[in-house]
C-alpha cells in the first residue's frame, strides 16, 4: 500500500510517502514543483495522484528499499528515461484505487 500526504503547499509541494507491504514499512519525502505537476498531470489528476503513481512506477522496478528516502520526483527520469512518457499508465492505476 502506498500512503501519499501532502505536507507543504508552497512551491515545491512537499509530499511525505508511506510504502507498507512485505515486511515493514518504509518512509520517503518527495518534493514536486507545480511546473512538474502541470506537465506530467494534465490538470486531471491531484498532486497526490501524481506522487501515488509515481510510487508505483518505481514499485514494478525495484523494492521499496531502494528507493531514495528523499527525492524530488524530477530525479526518476535519471533513472528510469521512460518515466514520464509511462506515467499516464500509473496515474489511471491511481486514480481507479483507494489504495495499493
Amino acid at each position: 500500500m502506498v500512503d501519499v500526504t501532502r505536507v507543504g503547499t508552497g512551491d515545491p509541494l512537499e509530499f511525505d510517502v508511506t510504502i507498507d507491504g512485505g515486511e515493514g514499512k518504509t518512509q520517503h519525502r518527495v518534493t514536486m514543483s507545480r511546473e512538474t505537476y502541470s506537465r506530467v498531470s494534465e490538470g486531471e489528476q491531484t498532486p497526490e495522484k501524481c506522487i501515488e503513481a509515481a510510487f508505483l512506477f518505481l514499485l514494478d522496478r525495484e523494492p521499496k528499499e531502494a528507493i531514495l528516502a528523499h527525492f524530488d520526483i524530477t530525479v526518476i527520469s535519471r533513472y528510469f528515461p521512460e518515466f514520464e512518457e509511462k506515467l499516464p499508465v500509473y496515474m489511471r492505476r491511481a486514480k481507479n484505487s483507494d489504495s495499493v
